[in-house]
Formats: C-alpha cells, sequence, structure tokens
C-alpha cells in the first residue's frame, strides 16, 4: 500500500543515502520498532510500519536522513500537522531530529491511497464526491489554522479499510498557497473520476497524465469517462483553471457535503454502499470500469464513416448521370458571379457595463443589498453582490426567487451570457425583454431564454440565435446553498461575483 508518495515538485531521482540507514528490528526514541520497510520516494524518506512499544499500537515512521537543515521542511509541517485534530487527517504523534537522521511518526492507515485505487479502475461518482469532500474538510481545517497542507495528491489520500478517508504527510514549502491546495483538491476530483492525474508538476507517478487537447487544455472529465454527472465534471475542470478564483477550502467542503448526500455514512467501510474492499483485494470486480478513450474514439469514427458512405450513396443516387442528356443542367457563363456569397459568422464581443446599468429586482422584498448590484460588473471577482441570509434554502418561504437585471441601453443581438458565482450549487436562468415593466411584471413580461439549471463557480447561458433585447435578466431561483461562514439560525444565500453579456453585430 502507498503510505506517502511523491508531490509536487518533485526531483526526477532520489538521493543515494548512506549514513543513519534504519534496520528492520531497530528501536527509535526507546518507543518505536521498525517492523517492515515500506516504501522510498524521491526525496530521500522511507516509510516503515512500525510499533509504538509503549502503547502498543501500530504507527507509520516517515524517516528521511540525514536529518538537520534537510529536513527542516518535513518536521516544520509535522508539527503544524500535528496541532490540527480532524477525521480526515492522519494523526501525527512524534517528529523527532537524531542529527543523521529525522523522522516523523504518524498514525497508521491500513488500506490503500487515492493512487493505489484508481490505478485499477476510476471511481464512480458517489465515491468521488465523497473523496473529495472529505479531503476539502481536511484543508479546511489546516487552512483554518493557519497553515496549508502543500502536498495533496493521489498518494497522499488514504482510503482506510476501515472507511475512513485521510490527508497524510503535510509539505508546506515556500510554495505553498491555500490556493493550491484547493486546486488540489479539484485534481483529486479529477482524478479519482478519471484515473488521470491532471497536474503535470506532481513528478513521477504511475497515474496517466490527464487527457489534453490540442491547445493542451484540459479536457473534461466527462469526455474521459462516460457516466459521470456534469456538474461534477465541471466542478473538477473549473477548479484547476487557472483563470478562475478558486473558492476558500470550507466553502467548497460546505458545497461538495450538499452533493454527498451519503456523506455521514460509512461508505468505504466493508459491506458499506460504497466498498473499495471487495475489488481492491481482488474479488467482485467494482461496476463501470473505465472505457479507453481510444476505443470510444474508433466507434465514433467508425460511425462518422457509415454516415460518410451513406451520404456518397445518397448523392450519386440524386446526381444527373452523364449518360442521361435530359437531366443535364448548364448553368449560364456568369452564374458563378450571380451565386449569392456566404455570409462571414459574427464573432461574439463582450458588451460594455457599468454599475449604473445594474439592479436588483425582488418581486415581493426590498431588493436584497441592491447597494452592491454594480459589484456584478466591475470586472473584480473578489467583489460580490449576495442576497440576505435566510433560515430556509427557499428564501425562508418568503419568495421563488431574486435577480439582478442588466440594461444594454438599446436593443442587441444577444449570443450568451456568462455569471460568476460565490459558490457552487445556485440554481439560475436567463430572461430578456425590452421595457422594464418593474419588479412584480417582469417574469409574467420577459422572455425565459434558458431553463433553471445548478451552477458551479461559473456558468455559461447560450442564448438562442436571433434573440435580441435591451435587458438580461439573471433569475435566481429553488434552493439556496448554505453560507459556511454564516450562523446556524440563517445559513442560506446566494451570491454573483460578475455578469458579461456577450452580443454580435
Amino acid at each position: 500500500m502507498t503510505q506517502v508518495d511523491e508531490g509536487p515538485e518533485s526531483p526526477p531521482t532520489p538521493g543515494i543515502l548512506t549514513v543513519g540507514a534504519p534496520t528492520v528490528g531497530e528501536v527509535l526514541a526507546e518507543r518505536y520498532q521498525l517492523e517492515q520497510h515500506i516504501s522510498d520516494d524521491a526525496y530521500g524518506r522511507q516509510v516503515w510500519r512500525g510499533i509504538d512499544v509503549v502503547l502498543r499500537r501500530p504507527v507509520a515512521v516517515v524517516l528521511r536522513y540525514p536529518g538537520g537543515q534537510a529536513a527542516v521542511e518535513m518536521l516544520d509541517a509535522a508539527v503544524a500537522a500535528s496541532r490540527v485534530v480532524h477525521p480526515n487527517l492522519v494523526d501525527v504523534y512524534d517528529a523527532i531530529d537524531e542529527g543523521t537522521r529525522a523522522y516523523v511518526v504518524r498514525e497508521w492507515v491500513d488500506g490503500g491511497s487515492l493512487r493505489d485505487y484508481v490505478a485499477e479502475t476510476p471511481l464512480d461518482p458517489d465515491r468521488a464526491t465523497t473523496v473529495a469532500r472529505a479531503i476539502a474538510g481536511a484543508i479546511a481545517a489546516v487552512h483554518a489554522s493557519g497553515s496549508v497542507h502543500g502536498n495533496v495528491h493521489p498518494g497522499t489520500v488514504l482510503i482506510g479499510t476501515d472507511g475512513r478517508i485521510v490527508l497524510s504527510d503535510a509539505r508546506a514549502g515556500d510554495s505553498a498557497t491555500p490556493d493550491a491546495d484547493v486546486r488540489a483538491i479539484g485534481g483529486i476530483l479529477y482524478c479519482a473520476l478519471t484515473g488521470h492525474w491532471p497536474q503535470r508538476e506532481a513528478g513521477p507517478s504511475t497515474l496517466p497524465d490527464a487527457v489534453r487537447d490540442q491547445s493542451e487544455a484540459l479536457v473534461a472529465p466527462r469526455q474521459v469517462r462516460g457516466g459521470i454527472p456534469g456538474h461534477l465534471s465541471d466542478l473538477a475542470t473549473e477548479l484547476l483553471d487557472q483563470q478562475l478564483a478558486p473558492p476558500s477550502a470550507d466553502v467548497l467542503a460546505a458545497d461538495l457535503a450538499r452533493l454527498d448526500s451519503d456523506g455521514d455514512e460509512e461508505l468505504f467501510a466493508a459491506g458499506g454502499p460504497l466498498d473499495f474492499q471487495p475489488a481492491y483485494r481482488g474479488g467482485v470486480p467494482i461496476p463501470e470500469p473505465r472505457r479507453p478513450i481510444a476505443g470510444r474514439l474508433a466507434i465514433g469514427v467508425a460511425a462518422l464513416l457509415v454516415l460518410a458512405v451513406g451520404g456518397l450513396l445518397l448523392a450519386f443516387q440524386f446526381l444527373p448521370s452523364s449518360t442521361d442528356a435530359g437531366n443535364n443542367t448548364v448553368l449560364p457563363p456568369d452564374a458563378a458571379s450571380q451565386a449569392p456569397s456566404v455570409a462571414p459568422v459574427a464573432t461574439p464581443k463582450q458588451f460594455p457595463l457599468t454599475g449604473a446599468k445594474v439592479r436588483v429586482v425582488d418581486p415581493v422584498g426590498d431588493g436584497d443589498n441592491n447597494n452592491k448590484a454594480g459589484n456584478v460588473v466591475d470586472n473584480d471577482q473578489t467583489t460580490a453582490w449576495t442576497t440576505s441570509h435566510y433560515h430556509t434554502a427557499n428564501f425562508g418561504g418568503l419568495k421563488d426567487g431574486i435577480g439582478l437585471l442588466v440594461d444594454l441601453g438599446s436593443a442587441q443581438n444577444l449570443s450568451q451570457v456568462r455569471a460568476w458565482f460565490t459558490q457552487i450549487g445556485v440554481q439560475v436562468q436567463v430572461y430578456v425583454g425590452n421595457t422594464d415593466p418593474g419588479d412584480k411584471q417582469i417574469l409574467q413580461t420577459y422572455t425565459k431564454v434558458t431553463d433553471p439549471d445548478i451552477a458551479n463557480l461559473n456558468k455559461i447561458f447560450p442564448v438562442p440565435a436571433g434573440t435580441s433585447a435591451r435587458y438580461v435578466l439573471l433569475w435566481i431561483t429553488g434552493d439556496l446553498p448554505s453560507d459556511p461562514q454564516a450562523s446556524a439560525a440563517m445559513p442560506y444565500q446566494a451570491g454573483v461575483t460578475e455578469i458579461q453579456v456577450f452580443v454580435t453585430g
């Protein structure tokens, strides 16, 4: 099983170390007896399974030699991790520097790493959501303590035979940041769903790199493997998108908890609804194995060939025969010059907006935070408009929804609307109109151009071709997501950080 592994910025090859080499049966610090060498990594660290001879419990000993300055980062990260207590973090028991070698003693986890499991087959969406939720919760706890983890990847995500999912081996170097931790959770979700690890800087790995298109951009998980829900695929992709600001770890953890409806069960325990162990131990295979990309492409190409051949046969059937003089069509000499030209396709462009052109639409309320509506068009995703907080997800039972109305000044040929949100899980749709009839009549007067849909951190709303309108209404309805920073009595809120409208012509 994997109990430690390479993380970001791994050196290509391990160093050759001879001083301070441990041996089976050796007792460290007069307490920790080494029993079995498990693995090495590229940092010159070894992982051993050992026994705490005082408390008679199994432990993992992560040992680096030499110690001293070379081991400062490892020991500092271990000490910081020991201060954070969370059910999804491996417990750290001890950190000792002997000079010739240094070692961290932590909880031993019977089971395997996420890397071990997905190397056999990717996880189904329920398992993947549960894993991501657990790691997001662990990272939120680390960040709340003022620390960062810096080593989130499939080798440090451990899944125990007892059903626990835990994160191990913090390694917060100078380059570690809270945002990088959160993006790595997106990588964990991507990896769990596809069996591919999308962060190339992870160094040598038994997992294949993520699938990428011709521009080297990541391919969405649902394009890699069938059966992945769109909202999970989009969430993983957006968390890994360097152009989008990631949410905080606690916000992400709360939103994943909403998606993980069975999160309170022992999903991974033996006999549980999402039990890994039979398949991992070589028993009954997990359903829905990964289908290779090449196989699906081959099927797609074959289908296209069939359609192409069929189209050619139909074309030949209706083409005039060269031996049938009665069916020959002779074009006049200037026919080519008289043929209509093909109009060029107009490229959508972003319509410039100002705060004075945005207001809140609240048919039965007082316009939640209308003074902040301009924040959604200030090109700054650190500012936002938010609803008030409500005690229940359905706006406290007071209303069916609330919206933001954007005035374009005159009718425009609309192409698409883009919106960014403070958290995932907002149900939203788009309406358009050419007058402002006031809040109470607006939904009855305007034309709905998209159906209600659950948004992730951002969402693109394509507008039907030929739609022309002066006003665009982003309408939030359904159940509101919870705000992890809010009080337990009034936890429900939605927020929008940015709206962009694209037009043609």
